[in-house]
């Protein structure tokens, strides 16, 4: 009567784990390359210890060219990161059909 028991539940096992299907291997995620400028970080220009108008009016046009290539930068690299998602859900989608 063991020996059936015995017998019994390893057959058991052995039709559970077949029903059992392994998770789906996905394929191996996109890499966008983020572009250099977005890695570099932003400068922005500053005084010198003795500032006159000229010095304010310079740092004040430097600035404001500095803050739009570093919103640049920064939408690119934005840009990039959500390319790459898309990427990465567009795959999973493949997976799944």
């Amino acid at each position: 009567m063991t020996r059936w028991i015995l017998i019994a539940c390893l057959g058991c096992a052995l039709t559970t784990s077949n029903c059992a299907k392994p998770p789906p291997r996905l394929p191996a995620a996109p890499r966008l390359t983020m572009p250099d400028e977005a890695r570099r970080p932003c400068e922005l220009h500053r005084l010198p210890e003795t500032a006159t108008l000229a010095d304010l009016e310079v740092s004040y046009a430097s600035r404001g060219a500095a803050l739009v290539a570093c919103e640049a930068a920064r939408r690119l690299a934005v840009e990039t990161l959500e390319a790459e998602h898309a990427l990465e859900d567009e795959a999973r989608r493949r997976v799944k059909r």
